[in-house]
């Protein structure tokens, strides 16, 4: 797998921004088949920043509606990965 089929995107939000500037820790949504590891290399190798932890989390997709038509979203998959403490943590606006 390619690094960027790994990181599929950074998740901005209020809850990631923040984590970010007091935790230290990125959000991403990644690919469904990648596991911590791939993670943990492709944040790194694209970052260069060294990564302490890697925490994942599997959602399934909710039912849209459409008037009488309705279909589901697809499944995903978020990281947070923790950069390590005195490693600076990359602003997602600079690449």
């Amino acid at each position: 797998m390619e690094l960027h089929d790994i990181l599929v995107r950074p998740l901005v939000t209020e809850k990631g921004i923040t984590k970010k500037e007091e935790e230290r820790t990125l959000c991403f949504q990644v690919s469904r088949d990648a596991n911590k590891i791939q993670v943990k290399k492709a944040v790194e190798k694209l970052f260069g920043v060294k990564v302490e932890e890697v925490r994942t989390a599997n959602f399934e997709g909710k039912l849209r509606r459409r008037g009488r038509f309705a279909a589901y979203r697809s499944d995903w998959k978020k990281a947070y990965v923790r950069v390590e403490a005195g490693q600076k943590v990359p602003e997602f606006t600079e690449m």
